[in-house]
């Protein structure tokens, strides 16, 4: 069947199910979330990377309560997450499969992430809309950085997170971007550095440098060693409100100033404007959001940035106004494969 078939068969699909059905769907939709949540934490795709298992033994392996399981997997596998086979049995499907922790492309600690401390943050959402003060920081006390500081496990499913999530974007921006022209690449805000490692290994005649927190500078040196790239990629740590390395003619920050207010991003920036050379390149991946009512992740993620950060992402004109603000002016903008786009600028 045509693309276009199926297009026509699912919009009618979706007119045929009444208003009220539709919107409480979308009301009921932390149902669905939590319940993911539930299978990422017990590692149930883990459990059944063999082939299916009876869910009495996968309760007695992952410590929980068989009858509940059950219906969580039931509930599960009506969705496409986790295949019944017969009785109480259950196995993967493409999308459970992408809850296993040990494939590459891992969603499990995005599932476990989203499912924990950042999900108790949005119970606080209507305060935040009604005064501006941060979800997140109501319900910890302390900003998200700050709790991830103090809280180390949370702290490495975050990393793993952003460089499950960078890692699909990095082969995207490579594809989208001609790095010839530079010599040393700066990734600010690199995480464990899925980016700038993508990046080296296509173009084997640049040097990067790694920056970020001390401590996740540190822990990234192992994945810097296990890809032979040790002689043409430093990890530096610091704090990129005071300074960050000089010596690039191209500075990345992928997924970093959507983090930021704007008078923070703008002593990012005007950190990276001191440091880069005369002739260098800013570039900026992240989600571009359009004007209007176009249907976009990027407007859910803007609200999602709001409440754990105070943060938001940018439209075009946004990011031309911030870039204005220090020291840079918008070059163009470059779509990828995956809905994120590539922000050029260049120092003025």
């Amino acid at each position: 069947m045509s693309t276009q078939a199926e297009a026509v068969r699912e919009t009618h699909a979706a007119a045929d199910v009444p208003p009220h059905y539709q919107l409480l769907q979308m009301i009921t939709g932390y149902w669905m979330t939590q319940s993911i949540y539930v299978a990422a934490k017990l590692g149930i795709a883990d459990l059944v990377a063999d082939g299916p298992r009876q869910v009495d033994d996968l309760a007695r392996a992952c410590g929980a309560q068989a009858d509940l399981l059950n219906r969580v997997l039931r509930a599960l596998s009506s969705v496409g997450i986790f295949t019944a086979h017969g009785k109480d049995s259950y196995g993967l499907t493409p999308l459970a499969n992408l809850l296993r922790s040990d494939l590459p492309n891992t969603m499990r600690p995005q599932a476990i992430m989203h499912g924990e401390e950042q999900y108790r943050a949005w119970s606080h959402v209507l305060q935040n809309v009604k005064t501006g003060e941060i979800a997140f920081e109501k319900e910890y006390d302390k900003t998200y950085f700050g709790y991830l500081a103090e809280h180390p496990e949370a702290d490495r499913v975050f990393n793993e997170a952003q460089a499950g999530y960078t890692k699909e974007v990095a082969g995207a921006v490579v594809d989208a971007y001609d790095f010839t022209p530079f010599a040393t690449v700066v990734d600010v805000g690199a995480g464990y550095g899925p980016m700038l490692l993508k990046l080296l290994g296509r173009y084997p005649y640049l040097r990067g440098i790694l920056f970020d927190q001390p401590h996740v500078a540190d822990a990234a040196l192992a994945r810097i060693q296990a890809a032979g790239l040790t002689g043409r990629c430093l990890a530096e740590g610091g704090d990129f409100f005071a300074a960050v390395p000089p010596g690039g003619d191209a500075y990345i920050l992928s997924l970093l100033l959507h983090d930021w207010d704007e008078e923070r991003s703008i002593a990012i920036l005007k950190n990276i404007r001191r440091a880069i050379a005369p002739n260098g390149r800013l570039l900026v991946v992240e989600l571009v959001l359009p004007e209007g009512q176009t249907p976009f992740f990027g407007k859910w993620l803007d609200l999602h940035m709001a409440v754990l950060l105070g943060a938001r992402e940018r439209t075009a004109n946004e990011f031309r106004d911030l870039f204005a603000a220090s020291g840079f002016k918008l070059q163009r903008i470059i779509p990828t494969s995956t809905g994120m786009s590539i922000v050029e600028a260049v120092p003025v």
